[in-house]
């Protein structure tokens, strides 16, 4: 269709709303929380430990410990690895608040590191450059599902004795060379929101090899409590138990385990769909100038998390804010990934940071505009979404 943007006046490309996401959930999942709840186990029960004991072997590591959320795993990952009060730890300033959040939660100060420009990822050269005496730990975020540069990552916090904790909320089935995501840091947190690759709602899950550090974890997530006391109202279990140390409440439900464990049974044809609609979004998009499209680096397997586009704005006669209204004009949900949280009000007041201390941050939110990309999408949906932004990109171009 062409013609000027609804928001000119003319006919938008599709007649209902496109959202920007929606979760791809089926009926089996639906069927597999309503058997969960029958049984009884509306808090943690067996359904966890048998979803934590699939997702274990999905990714192939030693241990898998399920959360209530990837914040909960990232919390109780740099608590047991010993973060506290006057620490540094090294992070993306690209990403969402909880990356950070949590550091701020132990005492801790967050120290960013600027981006790579393509990929949106954590620059490895910066990160070493941003190590001090106090740096305890570093948490490379996989951004948008496109896997940071391991190799040097690893070897700086092999180097100075940091603590790797992946943030990989974005990364569920994603690889790294030859390795996938959840296998390589000293921990991985992952992401089963609503939104994410695989959901249970809310709900996260921490990856490790490290056999002590995954017992201190299932200890933390339940109040500190000995790492059995979910058993205690079952015919084996005991009225009696010991709290090791305060822990947090952090644990997950059965009826989401179960959900979980479906869509874990579903993981490799919902990243097929999510690479099929990538690739066609990509060719659809492919001729025009005015906008950056992204890519996957040679030797990384993409998660398509989210599509992220980059506008040329030089050479459009529109911001980024009224590109996305335009967008929705057109009937076509978008979103922005993300503020960078040197440029929040918090992060500015508590840490000193300001406007102009990353530059590749900057400009890469000034431009970025994330469309739809979820399995539930059609083809036609796809096409209506390449549809929309060739329009606006030939009007404004």
């Amino acid at each position: 269709m062409t013609g000027k943007p609804a928001i000119e006046g003319g006919a938008p490309v599709r007649e209902t709303f496109l959202p920007f996401s929606r979760p791809a959930i089926s009926e089996a999942e639906i069927r597999a929380m309503a058997a969960a709840m029958r049984t009884g186990w509306l808090t943690m029960g067996p359904k966890v430990l048998e979803f934590e004991e699939r997702f274990r072997e999905h990714v192939g590591t030693r241990n898998a410990v399920a959360m209530s959320s990837c914040t909960a795993v990232l919390h109780t990952a740099l608590h047991a690895a010993g973060v506290r009060p006057g620490d540094e730890v090294i992070t993306s300033p690209f990403t969402f608040a909880s990356t950070a959040n949590v550091v701020a939660h132990l005492g801790a100060k967050p120290v960013f590191a600027d981006i790579e420009p393509d990929t949106f990822n954590l620059d490895p050269a910066l990160a070493e450059k941003a190590v001090t005496d106090r740096t305890r730990a570093i948490v490379p975020v996989h951004f948008g599902g496109h896997p940071c540069d391991m190799e040097p990552i690893a070897e700086l916090a092999t180097s100075h004795n940091l603590f790797l904790l992946e943030d990989a909320a974005h990364a569920f089935g994603a690889r790294y060379r030859d390795r996938i995501i959840g296998s390589i840091g000293d921990a991985t947190a992952f992401s089963f929101y609503a939104t994410k690759s695989l959901t249970t709602g809310e709900g996260g899950m921490a990856t490790t090899n490290d056999d002590r550090l995954a017992e201190r974890l299932r200890i933390l997530r339940l109040h500190g409590i000995d790492r059995d006391a979910w058993k205690r109202y079952m015919a084996e279990g005991t009225w009696y138990y010991e709290v090791r140390e305060a822990g947090f409440k952090y644990n997950l439900t059965d009826p989401q385990a179960a959900m979980g464990l479906v869509q874990l049974a579903r993981a490799d044809r919902l990243w097929r769909s999510r690479r099929r609609l990538a690739a066609r979004l990509s060719k659809g998009l492919a001729d025009v100038a005015t906008i950056t499209l992204p890519h996957e680096r040679p030797g990384v397997t993409h998660a398509w998390h989210l599509y992220p586009i980059l506008l040329d704005l030089a050479r459009l006669r529109i911001d980024r804010a009224r590109f996305i209204e335009a967008l929705r004009a057109e009937n076509i949900g978008s979103s922005v990934h993300f503020i960078p949280l040197h440029l929040q009000p918090y992060y500015q007041a508590r840490f000193g940071y300001s406007k102009g201390d990353f530059p590749v941050a900057e400009s890469t939110y000034e431009r970025v505009v994330s469309l739809p990309l979820y399995p539930g999408m059609s083809r036609d949906d796809a096409q209506d979404v390449i549809d929309a932004v060739r329009k606006l990109a030939a009007f404004y171009g």
